[in-house]
């Protein structure tokens, strides 16, 4: 086909022309563009995204540290309740500082709501101890074992692990809450091979402060300062390793690999992949249609 015919074929269908189906003309690759929208990951503000899960892993070590020590009656279950109501008034009172955008009447009417519902939820936990301590008893500590595998494993999967602005509202998706309800699950089944109605309200106490109200600090601290973060990362990595290192050297050492791999060596496998991304755009595309934004 001569090459002064492709200036008359024209991309569309409704209309009848002098070219086969197939045809393709001599400028078709004349449009092609590589990596339109990429924008080039860097190292340390990937590390620094990383963050977040490894947070969520420490938290998930810890717990199954704290666990282990309440079944061995290595740990005294008030000591355990006296954490977790010290670490909700701290995490809610930093919860509070950082959050200036209501007025003086709605931040002292939210702190009565606050200590209303942490009433109630202290006491349903407490009355329910006696049912959840028998409630796995016809199971066998093999299945229980497996189960909550499965369902600290969804509960790291589902979670959330993005970033909001301090202007985007909390709100949370499916995934979120799927992955909190996996997670206190597992602590129901755990808490029910526990010998003592005491044991039992610790550890699901500790496990709502671990599993529902961190992540929502956590979602608060991640527009804070870099040092912020990394010292809340080492300080749960730190925990986590002297928690599991008088228990396990295996499972400190899994814990390690696990901290090392998706702190640094994970960023640092994405930036070196990046480079073989090849996003190829054309006149073949489906056509997306821009609209202008038009202020009132």
């Amino acid at each position: 086909m001569p090459k002064s015919f492709d200036k008359d074929w024209e991309k569309v269908l409704w209309k009848k022309q002098p070219f086969a189906d197939n045809h393709i003309p001599r400028q078709f690759l004349s449009a092609l563009r590589r990596n339109v929208n990429f924008t080039p990951y860097t190292y340390w503000p990937l590390v620094l995204l990383s963050c977040a899960i490894t947070q969520h892993v420490a938290t998930i070590f810890i717990f199954l540290a704290t666990f282990v020590r309440l079944k061995e009656h290595m740990v005294d279950p008030r000591s355990l309740i006296l954490i977790s109501v010290g670490c909700f008034v701290a995490g809610y009172t930093i919860w509070s500082w950082g959050n200036h955008t209501t007025s003086k009447e709605d931040r002292y009417a939210n702190h009565l709501k606050t200590i209303k519902s942490s009433i109630l939820i202290f006491l349903a936990l407490m009355s329910l101890s006696p049912v959840l301590r028998t409630l796995t008893a016809a199971t066998s500590s093999d299945s229980i074992w497996a189960l909550s595998a499965i369902l600290f494993v969804l509960n790291a999967l589902l979670a959330d692990y993005g970033v909001r602005r301090s202007y985007q509202k909390l709100q949370e998706g499916l995934t979120s809450v799927l992955s909190m309800n996996a997670a206190i699950s597992a602590s129901v089944v755990l808490a029910s091979r526990l010998t003592a109605d005491i044991d039992v309200f610790a550890l699901i106490l500790f496990s709502v402060q671990a599993f529902a109200l961190f992540p929502i600090l956590r979602h608060r601290l991640q527009v804070s300062s870099t040092l912020v973060q990394f010292l809340m990362t080492f300080s749960l990595a730190l925990i986590a390793l002297a928690l599991t290192a008088s228990l396990s050297w295996t499972v400190m050492c899994i814990f390690f690999i696990a901290f090392f791999f998706i702190t640094f060596l994970a960023p640092a496998f994405l930036v070196w992949a990046q480079r073989y991304k090849n996003e190829i755009r054309g006149p073949w595309d489906v056509a997306t249609p821009k609209t202008a934004l038009v202020s009132s």
